[in-house]
């Protein structure tokens, strides 16, 4: 338990933090969801749409802190690869 007041803020500071970080990251899971299921149905014209809305989900979360900038390229890039390898099949 926190006795400072100093400690007790960075407990409240941390708990307000791992909420927002861990909404962020739900964001980006479902949206990776609904782009896979996009992809595994065939779908060309809303696979395209939901990679739109992944890579501006993921841009969006790189800029802050709770996801590095190369783990969203990464994660950019194999989405695409996906995305390719559906409209060339």
């Amino acid at each position: 338990m926190p006795n400072s007041n100093s400690a007790k803020k960075r407990v409240r500071q941390n708990a307000k933090r791992h909420a927002l970080n861990q909404w962020r990251k739900r964001r980006i899971s479902d949206q990776i969801k609904s782009f896979l299921k996009a992809v595994q149905d065939q779908d060309v014209k809303t696979a395209e749409t939901e990679y739109r809305k992944t890579c501006g989900i993921l841009d969006k979360v790189a800029c802050t802190s709770t996801l590095h900038r190369n783990t969203a390229a990464r994660r950019k890039s194999r989405l695409a690869r996906r995305l390719n390898a559906l409209k060339t099949a």
